[in-house]
């Protein structure tokens, strides 16, 4: 039996994002997605051949859960309590019919006309994932940390680099879906 829900109210979600993040800075504790990868990679052996991963990741293990609990969560979510679709603008909807030839608008969360397996052998599309994964994996380093990191942890610190951070991931989304996404597809 599926359950269906609407998404969480802001007056809802907001006062919970709140409270873990006042938990964690009562812990000592940062809040961040990319981080992880880097304690996964020390983990795995990474240390080995770069020293960037040579650092005691037993102590940012307790990080790790939040991968896990996002994995199940995200799960939960999608198969259980949302309907996995969005409300999207018609006119909207129209232009990515027209000049993306994305059909399914409003139907799904992640087009299948770019997100299904089987576009996974276009080597075009995997190129653009590729690259894509590389750019964002070396912006995030680059910034110090991610989107969740910056807008989530690093604002609700008060820190000025992650306000900065976070303008420029503004930015640069509005510069790849207006200048750059036409240009590739």
């Amino acid at each position: 039996m599926d359950l269906i829900y609407e998404s969480w109210p802001w007056y809802v979600a907001g006062p919970l994002i709140a409270l873990v993040m006042f938990l964690l800075l009562f812990a000592g504790k940062q809040f961040g997605m990319s981080s992880n990868l880097r304690t996964m990679c020390s983990a795995g052996g990474a240390g080995k051949v770069a020293d960037f991963f040579k650092f005691n990741w037993k102590e940012e293990r307790w990080n790790l859960l939040v991968v896990v609990g996002a994995v199940i969560g995200g799960f939960i979510a999608s198969q259980f309590m949302s309907n996995n679709t969005v409300e999207i603008n018609p006119e909207i909807a129209e232009q990515l019919s027209n000049d993306y030839q994305i059909n399914s608008a409003g139907q799904a969360y992640m087009p299948p006309e770019l997100f299904s397996t089987e576009q996974l052998s276009n080597p075009f599309v995997l190129g653009v994932l590729l690259i894509g994964g590389l750019l964002v994996g070396f912006g995030a380093r680059y910034a110090g940390g991610c989107t969740s990191g910056h807008a989530i942890s690093g604002l609700s610190n008060l820190q000025l680099p992650s306000l900065i951070a976070v303008i420029g991931f503004f930015i640069g989304g509005l510069v790849m879906i207006h200048a750059i996404f036409p240009i590739i597809f």
